[in-house]
Order: structure tokens, then sequence, then C-alpha cells
């Protein structure tokens, strides 16, 4: 997209952006305080242990700044990737933390310009507001401009830090800085966290990556080189400082604040490099808050303009003047807003707030590139490729998330409210003039639907033989049974599997003995008398032995004994019918234990709707579903007519390939048609229906039989799917293992069934796994 910006940084100047952005209140200012909460020279390694936390997210934002390398940086990758009410989140968030960051640093130099000249304090507010005015004019005039005076301050900024360094190491006192790598301290974490903000501008590169020379080289060179060289730059001078100032005394005489805040780097220059050094710390101190507040605001004006191309804030924020070349209205409104805080907001507080939100900033950064790359989009081409992918990533998420609990209360309320802000405002501004989703999603989808389709095609296309345990005990009505076994003799019709039913009777315990559990064949209980045809679910006459016949009496197909004994076998459709009585202590293991020896493809049981809210113990249904190794289907029986319809459905996410078999297979021995049911919500954009309608196409082209499609908007799934579900005469749908949540809250597949009046299936596939915690919580909840 041309948008007039010019790409004017080169390597050195895009390095200064970050290291400016990085290298300001975080050494000068942050080191005394961190020395406080670490209780020690640990603090050192809390630098250290910072900048590796960083490292997954510099990594992260360097491969999709390559693949887009548009202005606006963590944002673009969060909303491209995430959709545009995340994507709000992150622009908002960092272009109001940045201008919190950039404020903050103006007055961060009270106590270095206090140190050598005290009555300048009084003017510390006009010099403040000046130096935001006067950052605000550079930007508007020139980026190219600001790039250069980035360049120049970080330039003299390193020259006096590395004369530091170098010129007070031979000062260190062995005492004051043992310790300084020190795993075991106290508050390390804490400290740690309250150090992070540090890095924060490692990745604001990316906010100018539309304004950088050859973005796919410069754009990774520049954060990863920018990273290191700052993390050994803050080790390297955190390490002096406290090895040749004695922080606790500083604290005494009132040199330093009880938290650590003052001119520490001033104190450890006077202490060592004499009064030219502590000139030269002063003004390098000086010039890196001022570099600070420079980068914060160049890359702060960047989101509201990067927004605005996207349709989420106003698009006067996205002109670009044609004098100087510059997004003039976001620049100008971002320094409004600096001025503002500098004046009237109590900065110290806010910032906190900032790094806070900027640990969720990279922990949605990590996610933004799962996203992407997961969802394999065609075009998704970075330049340059993350390292040890996804195990950085998670690694950077998971750190994120224990440093957050790190950073205090007052923090995480801000970044509460920020975040809320910004959630209301979608809704009542972004929303209603944008319909989409973020590609990583709609990609990712699409890609989950393509490998369901292809699993599915393969299940389909093995023509294997299903052989089906129909368990029953002497609590199942007569009905039930029949319906069951209708069920199950249709399942086990394709490619002639057989049916064994298997009556399990409860004993009570019983002392010394060798086992618990006993079967034995029988004979077709009386029950099976008057049961319709075999695999039609219908109605019939029976024969005179009490077997069934077909109706149109052409052939004749019984459930009867056979001359060599009780298993029985269809005349028409060779299904061996095995009855049985297993004798048992406890029937839920007894069923598992059977199913499995006699190598069952699935196991068909009544659905005990007592078991559903139980908080304590472990019902039949419950052990079945979480024992079995083959498919377990749950029957909620209601009575079966004819079967001209069957609705096959999903409350969300792809369907289960052996749900599909099951309803394929009754729909293909009664003549029924499939209906394949799912809901969106009534919000989803267009993108996400055409995404659902492509799957349920393919879908119906693997299926045997006819098979319609009705994608449903609704919020409340579960009222949507039994809107249409009632119409059909057989419902086909998931159960799951309930566990707590389950037992208290119910679940969609339960409650679906609850609210029909039609006879339920609920299939649970073999070897069906409990989804992990980030799959459940984070990948399902996000990309749906």
């Amino acid at each position: 997209m041309e948008t007039g910006l010019k790409r004017d940084l080169g390597l050195l100047s895009t390095m200064a952006i970050a290291i400016g952005a990085m290298v300001g209140s975080g050494i000068f200012i942050l080191p005394g305080v961190a020395y406080v909460a670490v209780d020690g020279p640990a603090v050192v390694l809390a630098f250290l242990i910072a900048g590796l936390l960083v490292l997954p997210a510099a990594l992260s934002a360097s491969e999709m700044a390559t693949a887009m390398p548009e202005d606006g940086g963590s944002y673009v990758y969060v909303e491209r990737g995430m959709g545009p009410l995340l994507g709000t989140i992150a622009g908002i968030g960092n272009w109001f933390m940045l201008s919190f960051k950039g404020a903050l640093a103006l007055i961060g130099g009270v106590p270095y310009l206090v140190f050598v000249a005290p009555w300048l304090a009084e003017y510390i507010l006009v010099i403040a507001v000046g130096l935001a005015v006067l950052f605000t004019v550079i930007n508007v005039v020139s980026t190219k401009s600001a790039g250069s005076l980035q360049f120049a301050i970080v330039g003299v900024m390193l020259v006096v830090l590395a004369w530091f360094v170098v010129g007070g190491s031979s000062d260190v006192s062995p005492e004051r800085a043992a310790g300084a790598f020190n795993f075991g301290s106290d508050g390390l974490v804490a400290a740690t966290a309250l150090v992070f903000i540090s890095y924060a501008g490692v990745i604001k590169i990316a906010a100018v990556a539309e304004e950088v020379k050859d973005p796919g080289k410069t754009i990774p060179r520049a954060m990863i080189g920018s990273l290191v060289l700052t993390t050994a730059l803050y080790v390297g001078t955190v390490y002096v400082a406290i090895g040749v100032v004695d922080i606790d005394g500083a604290i005494a005489a009132g040199s330093l604040q009880p938290d650590g805040e003052g001119a520490i780097m001033a104190l450890a220059a006077s202490a060592t490099l004499g009064q030219a050094g502590v000139v030269a710390v002063v003004l390098a101190a000086l010039l890196a808050l001022a570099s600070t507040a420079n980068a914060g605001l160049l890359s702060a004006s960047r989101f509201p303009f990067a927004m605005a191309r996207d349709g989420l804030a106003p698009s006067a924020f996205e002109q670009v003047s044609d004098r100087f070349n510059t997004p003039v209205l976001a620049i100008s409104v971002s320094g409004a807003i600096i001025v503002v805080l500098v004046a009237f907001v109590p900065i110290d507080q806010v910032a906190k707030f900032g790094s806070a939100f900027q640990i969720i900033v990279f922990i949605l950064v990590n996610l933004a590139l799962i996203g992407f790359r997961e969802g394999a989009i065609d075009d998704y081409r970075p330049e340059f490729v993350s390292p040890l992918y996804p195990w950085m990533q998670l690694f950077g998420m998971a750190s994120g998330f224990v440093v957050l609990t790190q950073v205090g209360f007052v923090p995480l309320v801000g970044a509460v409210l920020i975040t809320a802000a910004s959630v209301v405002y979608f809704y009542l501004y972004v929303r209603p003039r944008t319909d989409r989703e973020g590609s990583a999603r709609t990609e990712l989808r699409r890609n989950v639907g393509e490998a369901a389709i292809e699993r599915t095609r393969e299940l389909f296309a093995e023509g294997r033989r299903y052989d089906t345990l129909v368990a029953i005990t002497d609590e199942t009505p007569r009905q039930t049974r029949r319906d069951m076994l209708r069920v199950g003799t249709d399942l086990s019709s394709l490619q002639e599997g057989s049916v064994t039913v298997a009556e399990f009777e409860q004993v009570p315990h019983r002392a010394f003995t060798a086992g618990d559990t006993t079967s034995r064949r029988d004979e077709p209980p009386d029950w099976t008398h008057e049961m319709p045809p075999l695999g039609t679910l219908d109605d019939g006459p029976a024969t005179a032995d009490g077997g069934v016949q077909q109706t149109d009496g052409a052939t004749d197909d019984t459930i009867g004994v056979d001359e060599d004994g009780p298993e029985s076998t269809a005349a028409t459709q060779s299904q061996p019918i095995d009855f049985r009585t297993v004798t048992t202590e406890d029937i839920g293991p007894a069923i598992v234990e059977f199913a499995s020896f006699e190598d069952q493809s699935f196991v068909v049981l009544e659905r005990r709707v007592e078991e559903l809210h139980e908080l304590y113990g472990e019902g039949i249904n419950e052990h079945v579903l979480k024992n079995a190794r083959c498919g377990v289907l749950l029957v909620e029986d209601r009575g079966i007519d004819r079967v001209d319809e069957i609705a096959v459905a999903t409350d969300r996410g792809v369907y289960d390939p052996e749900k599909l078999l099951v309803a394929d297979a009754i729909a293909e021995e009664t003549g029924a048609t499939l209906t394949l049911l799912q809901t969106i919500p009534e919000d989803a954009p267009a993108e996400r229906q055409q995404v659902v309608q492509e799957y349920h196409d393919e879908l119906r082209r693997i299926l045997t039989v006819t098979a319609d499609s009705q994608i449903l908007r609704s919020d409340d799934r579960v009222a949507g799917l039994a809107r249409f579900a009632n119409a059909a005469d057989l419902l086909v749908t998931t159960t799951e293992r309930r566990g707590v949540s389950g037992a208290l809250l119910g679940r969609p597949g339960d409650r679906l069934v609850d609210v029909v009046d039609v006879t339920s299936i609920m299939v649970q596939p073999a070897g069906k796994q409990r989804p992990g915690l980030v799959q459940r919580v984070v990948l399902d909840r996000l990309f749906g």
C-alpha cells in the first residue's frame, strides 16, 4: 500500500530509535529502586533476566515485521492475526502507554538537574512542556530529522556510558557487588518485573517499519542488535553503579529517596570519574530521557495512523502531509496528550501501568505469531524466521504471565481499566464500521477444517469392520433396549460387523472370590420380540419365533438361535448378534474391560441423566467415557418411529469424523437425509460463515447419503441448534467428559439433548483426549 511515507531510516537510525526508547529512565533511575526491591546487588541479575524474557517477543515481532513492514508494529500483528477487537486493545494501549512513558521521561531528569543546579527545580514543569512541544514539531517536520536526532542523542549517551563502565570498573568494591548474579535473592522476580519496562522500546522499531530501508534485513538486525547491546549496557552499567555506590549509606544521607529513587548514576560518576564524569553522566542522563520522549512520541503517533487505515480510528489520523510527508494529526494529538500528562497527571504512577500493559502486549505479540504460523496464510512470507518455534513463543507467554503477577495490584488495575475502555470504544465506534476478523484466525479456522475434512475422508475410505457392544442394565427400559440395539445393528452393518448385546447385572461385593465379573451367553431375551426390521428403525411385524421379518416379505431377517448355538446370524446381512449376561460388582469398569477384551469398535449406552450433576463419585456413563478405548454412544431415548431426517449438530469447531460416520451409517440404513447444523455468533463476520459453509460443502461430498447444511447465527448456541434439531426425527451430537464445571453448569451437548424432544445419540470418538490447558484456554478461545 502506497501511503506517501518515505523509507528514510537505515540500520543505525533504526537501532537508535529502539535504544533511545529503552535507555532512559531504565538505566538512570531504576537501578536504585530495583536495588531496594531485591534488597541487594542481585538487581544486576534482574536486568539480565528481563532482557532474556523480552527476547521471544523481539524475535516474534522481527519475523512479523519482515512479513508486514507497515507502521503500527505490534498493533498491526495483533489486529491482522486475531481481529479488530484485540487489535483495538493493542493499538490504544500502545498509544497511551508510549505517551505515558514519553511524559515520564520528560520529567524524569529532575533528580539530575537538581543534582547540578538546584535552582532549576522550580522550572522543571516549564522545561518539560517546552521539550514536549519541541519534539512534536520535529516529528511533524520530518521523520528523518527525528531519526537523525535520535542517532545523535544515542551516540553521545553510549559514549558516556561506555566511559563510565570502562573507567569505573576498576573502582568496583567486591563486597558491594557480591551476589550480583545470585538467583536465590529475595525479591528477584519482583525486581525483574520492575525493570521490565526498561526494555519496552525494543519492538517499537516495528511501529515505524514502513519508513525503514530494506525492512527484511534491517528490522531483525536492528531489533535483536539493539536488545543485545542494551542488555549488555544495562548489566555493565548497573554492576559498576552498585559496586561503587554505598546505596544504603546514600539513602541514610538523603542523597537517594528511601525507595532508592534519585540520581544514582551521578553519585556513581562522582565516586569514580570525578567532576568531569559527573557532568558527562548528567548530560547523558538528560539526553537519554529526552531520547526516550522523542522515540516514544515518534512511535506512539504511528498507532492512531495505522488504526485509521484499518477503520479502527477516524480517517483524519491517516492523512499524510503533502509538505512534510508525515501524519501530522496523529503526531500532533500524541504530542498534545504528552503535554497534558506532563502538566496535570502524576506520571510516576501512570508509568507503572505502562509496564503491566507492555507485558500484555508482548504476550499478544507471541500469540499473534503462533496464529500466523498455524494459520499457514498464503500472503504471510517473512524474510526472517524466529528460531525455536513454538517453544520460544510459549516461553515468552508463560514468563510474561509470571512477571505480570509481580507488577503490583495498582498497575494491574490500570491495565484492566485501559483494556475495558478499549473494549467499550470498539463496540461503540469500531464494530458498527467493520465486519472482519483476523486473517490468522480465519486461515487457522479454514486449515483446521481442512484437516478435519481429511480425517473424515480417510475414515470413510477405510471400509473397516465395526463391532458394537450394546451395554444394558436391569434399569434400562425395554423400549430403550430395542432402540439401542437398532442403533448398534445399523452401525455394525458397515462391512458386516458384529453386535454383542450384554446385560450387566450388579451384585454385592463378595470376599474371598477369584474375581468379581463373570459372563455367560444367552438366547435372545423376550424384549427382542416384536422388534422392527433391522436397519430401518421402523416398527414391523414379528416372526413366529419371536424374531423380526422384512416388511415386504422378500427375505427373512431374524434374531433367534441358530442350529449351532445361541449366536445368531441374520440371513441377509450376516450380522452375528451375540447375547450375553455379565455379572459384576462394578458395572462401569466391567463394560470397559469387556469392550477392550472383545476388541469392540463402539459401546452403546443408555444416557443416565441422574449422573450429570454428580460432584462426587463416578457413574457408569462417566467411567466409560473416561476409560473406554473405543467409541462411545450415549442414547437418550424418546421413542423412534420413522427416521426421515437426522440432525448432526456441533456447537463450535469441527465435526468429529466418527460422529459423522455414525449419523451416515444410520441414514444409509434408514434412507434418511442428514442435516449439518452449526452455530456462529450473530455478529460473526461474513468470512467466518463462508469458511464454515466451505467446510460443510466438503463434508457433503464425503458423506454417502443426501445431506443439507444449516449455519445458524445465534449467540445462544443451544437454543439455536434446538430450534432446528426439534424438527428432525433423530439428533446426533457430541458428548464429553464433564468434570466439576460440567457437573455444576452442564455442557452444551447435554443442555442441547435436554431441551429437544427427539431421540438423541451423543458420540464420543475412540481415543478422544481432553484438550490441554493451553488448547482450551488460549487457542480454542481465540481461534474458535
